[in-house]
């Protein structure tokens, strides 16, 4: 996606050579007229595979999701990050570790928003390891759900995050895939969308 990989170039920080901080439109604050695109892009890629419902983890991958959603016209679901004392259903929960905040949390969906007919997108705005998207796909196997696919907004196509998924075999759509960054100079890989 050509206006995201601009944008990443124009307000995108490189802090060493696997961080990218892109807190000024995507991870703390938010460009709604960009995830509006975005949603866009994945909607079109996605459209005729019969989803469901859209997920995706809390906290950045909210934005992103919630205009998939809207452009599909299907409610979105994000998984927790800490159990509040509304949660009292059924629970499904995993395990995920956070590249950025170097911590495992425990994160939960209320079992009645995931269904056995459920066939679900995964939206998320980063992925590196691929723990979170994993978390996600643990917790809709849980509710015997489907797995349509895992969009990504950025991709650190250095890291092993899409090898896992695809070892799992989950489709994954990047709209801007990073290359090894060196010298302070922002590469991109070919993007799936």
């Amino acid at each position: 996606m050509k206006v995201l990989e601009e944008r990443i170039i124009k307000d995108g920080q490189l802090l060493g050579e696997t961080i990218l901080k892109v807190d000024s439109f995507l991870t703390h604050q938010v460009d709604y007229q960009l995830m509006k695109d975005i949603g866009r892009v994945f909607a079109a890629k996605y459209r005729h595979e019969g989803i469901t419902k859209i997920v995706t983890i809390e906290a950045s991958g909210i934005a992103p999701a919630l205009y998939v959603a809207e452009a599909l016209d299907l409610p979105m679901v994000f998984a927790k990050k800490s159990k509040n004392i509304t949660m009292t259903e059924d629970i499904l929960t995993a395990q995920v570790y956070s590249f950025t905040k170097q911590v495992t949390s425990q994160v939960s969906i209320a079992q009645k928003f995931l269904k056995a007919s459920d066939k679900v997108l995964i939206i998320d705005d980063f992925l590196a390891n691929g723990q979170a998207a994993k978390g996600l796909i643990e917790m809709i196997e849980q509710a015997g759900a489907q797995v349509a696919g895992v969009g990504i907004v950025i991709e650190k196509s250095f890291q092993s995050g899409r090898q896992l998924l695809e070892e799992m075999g989950v489709p994954v759509t990047s709209l801007a895939r990073l290359g090894r960054c060196e010298n302070g100079e922002i590469k991109f890989l070919e993007a799936d969308a």
